[in-house]
């Protein structure tokens, strides 16, 4: 083997090894998109908290998965990329929708037979928001397990 291969693997495990660490931080935040119809500010001032908590690791974790990538895959980490950035936007639209029910949790009340029109669309945008959020990081998680099996599996063990 070569120095610069050699350099590559070694690169490559200290960022598996690193993104193994933050894949257990993660799992610990045990955050979950399901929309629950909780009518209090104390719970959606929690809920956004756990949130952002999970949002800040997640990407984290997916932005040492773009640097494992870009090690022995330059165009497919950049595509990766690309992924990493929708799934910021995702999270940021998914909290501003949180931040409105936060104000008027009544809102997520589907018990409501009064609610408005904004209040209906609220709440169907948290539904689908936190749907597409799931949705996006599952592709995000399947991609990297392909690239995985694919490019890193070999050389990783």
């Amino acid at each position: 083997m070569t120095e610069e291969t050699e350099n590559k693997k070694k690169i490559m495990k200290e960022y598996s090894d690193k993104l193994a660490k933050l894949g257990m931080d993660l799992s610990k935040i045990q955050f979950s998109y399901k929309v629950e119809e909780k009518t209090s500010k104390e719970y959606w001032q929690k809920r956004i908290e756990s949130f952002e908590e999970y949002n800040n690791k997640a990407l984290e974790y997916y932005n040492q998965v773009f640097s494992l990538i870009k090690v022995t895959n330059k165009e497919e980490s950049e595509r990766f990329l690309l992924q990493i950035s929708k799934f910021r936007q995702l999270g940021s639209s998914l909290m501003e929708i949180m931040e409105k029910i936060k104000e008027n949790p009544s809102i997520i009340n589907s018990k409501d037979r009064q609610q408005s029109q904004w209040s209906r669309e609220i709440k169907n945008n948290i539904t689908e928001q936190s749907n597409k959020c799931l949705h996006h990081e599952r592709d995000m998680n399947s991609y990297f397990r392909d690239f995985y099996e694919k490019h890193l599996k070999d050389i990783l063990e």
